[in-house]
């Protein structure tokens, strides 16, 4: 159960504590006193989406925590399971931050979280019933979902619906095949010649930067040879030529010179062996330049050949990639493609008897569903008129259709509509033909009675469960709701008096302008507070003494029928009136 909810800077609500107890709790106020936005921060604590503009005008972040405990025995699984368990037995804390650029921090006992996860912790806290469900059930399409939930087929359909999904994928896989020939046969053909000609290149990676460097090499041939036989002259010096000699020679007479001095002085030693040292590397660097003058001979054929080669990897990289590597990377690619290509028939054949095993499978599970579907729509059939009779509609008869076709869907085999008779003497028909909104609201409220009966849920939220409704009713409807929250924690927003009177505990929430801003309060009331707040309910914004004492008469027979029901008197009397 819930039982303290903490607001901060949400919408107009500056601050708040929400303190909660067992049993009904109901919420009133004026239109637009800010019911909603308690409302709200419940579905954030519940990981519901949340945007900035849920942040007080002038903050910079809106804040909601809660503090749940009496965990159910699956949610102290879940958190034991998701790591969240907190230091205190049996007591559950979710916090969430709303900041001004919309992104949201949340944690669970003080552990950070993502919404995802107080998503999945949500169905074991607070189920809210809002203003737009009762539309959903005028919409056959959900139908199917509320059998499925009473006859608890979720197993059924997580084993089915990914091999649904798995069908849907093979059928266009297939369906591309079948209808794609053409372009398949310009795609072969297409992907072939770019095949046979990266073959036929036979391209090796690096490739175009040797015969890049080649190709310079043969550009400048003769400014390498002119600057080789310039150094080869300067090292070894020229014959034709008197006193021609080269550093070589200069080099050799100088080190025997020093070298006959070092031997005489031990002082010049140093310098004799630098000088054999220099002897020796110009003597390398010469035999060096003259087997480079050596190698620079080449034939005009070499070079065309180099300059070809290098013209047909330009064109194939401005065809198949900026790279000799993307150029073999595209080939391995279509090469892949084209096996695909080529062996579609085979693959069409394989695809083909696939689907036919797994669409028999899928139809096994789908008869299963609607057996399972068939069997719970009988028993939700007597829950939900069993649940109407108590709720001022004795007369009235539901037929829950499922109708089986011969084409699967998503949810398998069959449709799902609730139809109704409202009088004695007509037909069921649809609910959007027949139910008018009060007996929508109260057919609602029955069906969500039923469903919540053995989920593990902590807390019902009805958010104006009362539209349309007024008379005796709301005064069942009122009962109804307090023989739920005999089960489950139950906090409901009206603005129906005997709604409000059946209350254990009792909110207002008002509105007010301080300096120039809208605040919102809310606050618990007393029996005092209470019967004036019922009474503004009965009269409208002019309390009189006859509505005082109408709100204090309702309180009263709330008040009764609450001690009849805890002794058994209510149940007494039931007996008697059953045939």
């Amino acid at each position: 159960m819930l039982e303290l909810l903490h607001i901060e800077n949400i919408a107009v609500i500056e601050q708040a504590d929400i303190e909660l107890e067992p049993g009904l709790t109901v919420m009133s106020g004026e239109t637009g006193a800010g019911k909603s936005i308690v409302i709200d921060s419940v579905g954030a604590i519940l990981g519901r989406r949340v945007s900035r503009e849920l942040i007080r005008s002038g903050a910079q972040k809106g804040f909601v925590s809660a503090v749940f405990s009496a965990l159910s025995p699956g949610l102290n699984r879940l958190l034991a399971e998701l790591d969240l368990t907190g230091e205190e037995p049996d007591t559950l804390y979710i916090q969430r931050q709303i900041n001004a650029d919309g992104k949201s921090a949340c944690r669970v006992n003080m552990k950070p979280v993502t919404a995802a996860v107080l998503k999945t912790l949500a169905p074991y806290l607070i189920d809210i019933h809002g203003q737009n469900d009762g539309q959903k059930l005028l919409d056959e399409q959900y139908h199917i979902d509320y059998l499925d939930g009473f006859a608890q087929n979720e197993a059924l359909l997580a084993e089915y619906q990914p091999r649904y999904q798995s069908l849907l994928q093979l059928r266009r896989q297939i369906t591309a095949l079948e209808t794609g020939e053409q372009e398949r046969l310009q795609r072969v053909d297409m992907l072939s010649f770019h095949k046979e000609e990266i073959e036929q290149a036979a391209l090796k990676p690096g490739e175009d930067e040797t015969l890049a460097q080649q190709k310079a090499f043969f550009d400048h041939a003769g400014k390498i040879a002119a600057a080789l036989e310039e150094a080869r002259l300067a090292l070894a010096g020229d014959e034709d030529a008197d006193d021609a000699a080269g550093a070589c020679s200069l080099l050799d007479r100088a080190a025997e010179a020093l070298g006959a001095i070092g031997e005489i002085s031990d002082a010049y030693e140093g310098i004799a062996e630098r000088a054999q040292e220099l002897r020796y590397l110009a003597a390398d660097l010469r035999d060096s330049v003259a087997g480079g003058c050596g190698n620079l001979e080449f034939s005009a054929a070499e070079r065309d050949q180099t300059e070809q080669r290098l013209d047909e990897i330009y064109r194939l990289k401005q065809k198949y990639g900026g790279t000799i590597e993307e150029i073999l990377a595209y080939h391995a690619k279509i090469t892949e493609e084209l096996d695909g290509l080529q062996n579609a028939d085979t693959r069409r054949d394989a695809l083909r008897e696939q689907y036919r095993v797994e669409l028999a499978d899928a139809k096994k599970i789908a008869a299963r569903l609607t057996e399972a579907r068939v069997e719970a729509a009988g028993r939700l059939e007597q829950a939900i008129v069993r649940e109407l009779g108590e709720l001022d509609m004795e007369k009235v008869r539901v037929r829950i259709a499922v109708r089986t076709g011969t084409k699967l869907t998503q949810q398998g085999f069959d449709t799902v509509a609730f139809e109704i008779s409202v009088n004695p003497g007509e037909p069921e028909k649809p609910l959007s033909k027949v139910a008018s909104g009060g007996e929508l609201s109260r057919i609602m409220l029955a069906l969500k009675n039923v469903l919540m009966a053995g989920e593990e849920v902590g807390m019902l939220i009805f958010d104006e469960i009362d539209t349309g409704v007024s008379g005796h009713a709301a005064q069942q409807i009122a009962r109804k709701l307090c023989a739920i929250a005999g089960q489950k924690q139950t906090l409901c927003v009206t603005h129906l008096p005997q709604i409000a009177a059946m209350g254990d505990y009792h909110l207002r929430i008002s509105k007010s302008v301080r300096g120039e801003r809208s605040y919102t309060d809310v606050s618990p009331m007393d029996e005092a507070r209470r019967i004036d707040e019922i009474a503004r309910l009965l009269s409208g914004e002019t309390i009189t003494d006859a509505s005082r004492g109408n709100a204090a008469e309702l309180l009263h027979e709330a008040k009764r029928y609450k001690t009849d029901r805890e002794t058994g008197f209510i149940d007494e009397r039931r007996k008697e009136r059953a045939p």
